[in-house]
């Protein structure tokens, strides 16, 4: 007795118009799967992550890494580090304003990633 896989089972076609090919194509690209794959999962009711998520994953890591220098510096100057003897008062709120730029780009990018965008068709 033969296992039913993919392969042996019978294919379901599918007519579009040439545009309506190239979005299905762009939408299986976006979210990183084969038109094949991307038909099938969103007719079975899976729910796709697009790959741009990712990308705002990546931000978020280069964002943090920034937050750790941002309050780095801070620490020094704080803890009277002879490296940062030279640093004024308008030098440290300057950091301080910096920190509190970057959790706000941060929280931004947070917000994309995490809260369903407008029009966001579950990929």
């Amino acid at each position: 007795m033969t296992s039913t896989t993919r392969k042996n089972s019978p294919a379901i076609k599918v007519y579009c118009l040439p545009e309506e090919r190239a979005k299905i194509q762009a939408n299986a690209a976006a979210v990183g799967a084969t038109i094949s794959g991307f038909l099938l999962s969103i007719g079975v009711g899976y729910r796709l992550k697009n790959v741009l998520d990712h990308q705002r994953v990546e931000e978020l890591a280069r964002i943090n890494g920034d937050l750790g220098r941002l309050g780095g510096l801070l620490k020094l100057w704080l803890t009277d580090d002879p490296r940062t003897a030279s640093f004024g008062r308008s030098t440290i709120l300057a950091v301080l304003l910096k920190i509190e730029e970057t959790q706000h780009e941060m929280q931004q990018i947070m917000r994309t990633v995490v809260q369903p965008r407008s029009g966001r068709k579950g990929f």
